[in-house]
């Protein structure tokens, strides 16, 4: 008899097993995708040679990283490569004395990238699972003088190292980075902030053309932008995900609903004001239309909720389908969503 109980438990538990399986929309199966991540430093061949060097430097810098030193040059504000002005230009850029103490903290911080290079290898397996036509870029890092976090390019990829030299450097404060910013200024953050960077790039907002351009339209790209982030990383603990504290996350989680009821009864959801849009989805320490417990951008949490009833309750739509549609109207009415206020 108690064999038989045994194996009752043991379907029970397979058959529990099974039903979580198909209930997880973040399911795939990436064993055979093969996909190599090798990051190339541009960083460590600007910082590491004598600067009186640099000219004679400039046939290999263009012929190993072709477009993005282009963009690394927009970047930094010296022009493209052949032009007259850019060799002086990136010979200031790496003999300024602080550029020299970033690039020291950097190597500090950054010995090596093996752990990222493995980290987004995998990430872009995900990539090549749903986009199997899709190149995957070529990867970079550099440092830019603290202008951007994340470059991207046609099939290019590009990391500003020095934007995540974590919380407490001493650099951030000094230009005027706030301490809710600076938190999320770590080398955790970096696969996250690269998924979704070239999530934007690929499925760019103004690219788009969302008609009308609204509360809701934005609210919708921000859901399937940080929707796509949690494929690529399925793992991922969703305040990871959205660069909320757990607390924050629990205040989403909690107040789901409430949030929700407010935006529809305040009449915001189909307003196409800026600052609306702004203060609902721009970066900030907390959503002022909620509450201080909230974090900023918790609109876009409603946003990704949206989306991914929608992908719940449409199993026939794929990630590429999600991400080209732009009737943001037909997606929330086919998500069916509806939370609960408490």
């Amino acid at each position: 008899m108690k064999r038989y109980n045994g194996l009752i438990f043991l379907l029970i538990a397979a058959v529990m097993l099974l039903s979580a399986c198909r209930r997880n929309q973040y399911r795939a199966n990436i064993s055979g995708i093969k996909v190599e991540v090798n990051i190339k430093r541009l960083e460590q061949d600007l910082f590491s040679v004598d600067p009186v060097k640099i000219p004679e430097m400039t046939g290999m810098l263009t012929e190993k990283y072709g477009n993005f030193l282009k963009y690394f040059s927009y970047v930094i504000n010296i022009g493209e490569p052949g032009d007259s002005a850019w060799l002086d230009g990136l010979i200031r850029f790496c003999t300024d004395k602080l550029n020299n103490e970033v690039y020291a903290k950097t190597m500090e911080v950054f010995p090596e990238l093996n752990w990222l290079e493995k980290d987004l290898s995998t990430a872009f397996r995900y990539y090549r699972y749903y986009f199997p036509s899709k190149p995957v870029p070529a990867v970079y890092s550099c440092i830019t003088g603290f202008n951007n976090s994340i470059i991207t390019g046609d099939s290019t990829l590009g990391i500003g190292l020095d934007r995540y030299l974590g919380k407490e450097c001493k650099f951030y404060p000094q230009l005027g980075i706030y301490n809710y910013q600076a938190a999320k200024m770590t080398p955790s953050n970096i696969v996250t902030d690269c998924m979704y960077g070239w999530a934007a790039s690929e499925w760019d907002y103004e690219v788009m053309g969302y008609s009308p351009d609204d509360v809701l339209s934005s609210m919708i790209h921000e859901g399937k932008l940080l929707y796509f982030v949690k494929c690529m990383l399925p793992g991922l603990p969703d305040e990871r995900i959205f660069g909320f504290t757990k607390e924050q996350m629990k205040f989403c989680i909690d107040n789901e609903g409430s949030m929700w009821q407010y935006l529809i009864e305040n009449n915001l959801l189909f307003s196409a004001d800026s600052f609306t849009k702004k203060k609902l989805m721009g970066e900030a320490p907390f959503t002022s239309y909620f509450s201080k417990e909230s974090p900023g951008r918790a609109a876009v949490w409603i946003g990704f909720r949206i989306v991914e009833s929608y992908m719940r309750h449409n199993r026939n739509i794929t990630l590429e389908e999600l991400m080209s549609d732009k009737d943001t109207r037909a997606i929330l009415e086919k998500a069916r969503y509806s939370p609960k206020a408490v």
